[in-house]
């Protein structure tokens, strides 16, 4: 007998949000998930729009999330929804999922998972309690290549891990005009929807949490140096940390949206005792191997390469040479989220809500750090910000 596709909800991703669409199509990609309900708008027409043009019922597109919960929940077992997706400016992210969480309902959150480190600390307690599943579409540690790269890591390929270096450069806020008019830069750009910060928030958990990922190692301590570059913004729109390693090893991470001409471009290296790689966003079917005293090696992603160990080739759909890129990855963390709510032992690739915490620690810290003139301070515990 055929499985039923697990049942998903939305909240957030309404018309012109650019992420909402992504997550729809990866979580379509893969057939395991039905997105069956939501609540895609705070304005209620634009909410029963969206429904609309995905042919959604009416009877489960919702005027609020609240409203959303607490519907579904009524509803008998095989009807209701077991998971929603939040696809909403950050302030939101921590409300919605501690209601959705309260009302029986697993998560997959966009990311930063919250507002601050108070916040995670509050959903860690949460998660705990209810013991449902809770996920952060951290993407880019859902490529194939990235994950072969952790694996070589946590093998000893490398031998001891000494630096790492991430960097995440884009271009998209390079001028002041660029966030005119623009919806999705204008909540980025304000502390009442993003945060204590802009960039690092956006896009240096990212780079953060994959410099964790592909190493196999916590960041201990971090000192960063974060800017305002285009006068008049509130938030920081570029930066740059040294880091401290569990193991010893030093490293270094940038993330700016205002270097002009870039698209996506996000990086990472790993020098080790024996040898080195590196991975490329905008490159993601290739990772570059480079031992001591040996030829440069290019591992390929592709579901026929059976070098790559067996979980990598999993991630990939098609033949080496066929790129997959973004979508896929999204769709690896849907896939895998979706099962996991089906088999509990399936591995899952959406980070957790340990990496969500994490996540805000390396936010809070870096801002602080900046505060005291790039003074170095400690990954772990609560920070208290004023002004």
């Amino acid at each position: 007998m055929a499985q039923t596709k697990v049942r998903m909800a939305m909240v957030g991703g309404g018309e012109g949000a650019f992420i909402g669409a992504i997550h729809r199509i990866a979580a379509r990609l893969d057939n395991q998930i039905e997105l069956v309900a939501g609540c895609f708008s705070s304005k209620a027409e634009r909410s029963a729009a969206m429904a609309a043009q995905l042919g959604i019922s009416t009877a489960r597109c919702y005027d609020s999330y609240q409203q959303l919960f607490a519907a579904e929940a009524q509803l008998p077992p095989e009807q209701r929804i077991e998971f929603v997706t939040i696809v909403t400016p950050n302030h939101l992210h921590f409300p919605v999922a501690k209601a959705a969480l309260q009302a029986g309902f697993h998560v997959l959150s966009d990311k930063p998972a919250t507002l601050s480190l108070d916040e995670a600390l509050q959903l860690q307690a949460l998660v705990q309690q209810t013991g449902l599943h809770y996920g952060l579409t951290h993407t880019y540690a859902a490529y194939p290549m990235a994950l072969q790269a952790r694996l070589l890591v946590q093998q000893g390929h490398l031998g001891t891990v000494r630096r790492v270096a991430v960097s995440y450069p884009q271009g998209w806020l390079a001028n002041k005009a660029d966030s005119d008019g623009s919806a999705q830069a204008q909540w980025r750009l304000d502390p009442a929807r993003s945060g204590v910060s802009g960039c690092f928030a956006d896009i240096g958990t990212h780079a953060f949490q994959l410099a964790e990922f592909i190493s196999a190692l916590e960041v201990t301590e971090l000192c960063a140096d974060l800017a305002t570059v285009i006068d008049g913004r509130q938030l920081d729109d570029d930066g740059s940390a040294l880091l401290r390693f569990s193991n010893g090893a030093r490293g270094t991470l940038l993330a700016s949206q205002v270097c002009a001409g870039m698209g996506n471009g996000l990086q990472i290296s790993v020098y080790g005792e024996l040898g080195s790689l590196s991975w490329q966003q905008e490159q993601p079917d290739q990772l570059i191997v480079q031992m001591r005293n040996q030829p440069q090696q290019t591992w390929q992603a592709g579901t026929d390469k059976t070098y790559l160990a067996p979980q990598v080739r999993a991630c990939c759909r098609t033949p080496a040479g066929h790129p997959e890129g973004y979508l896929e990855a999204f769709a690896n963390i849907y896939r895998d989220f979706a099962l996991a709510l089906r088999q509990p032992t399936t591995g899952n690739l959406a980070a957790g809500i340990e990496q969500a915490v994490r996540g805000m620690a390396f936010v809070q810290a870096a801002v602080l750090s900046s505060r005291q003139n790039a003074a170095w301070v400690s990954i772990t515990g609560q920070y208290t910000f004023t002004g």
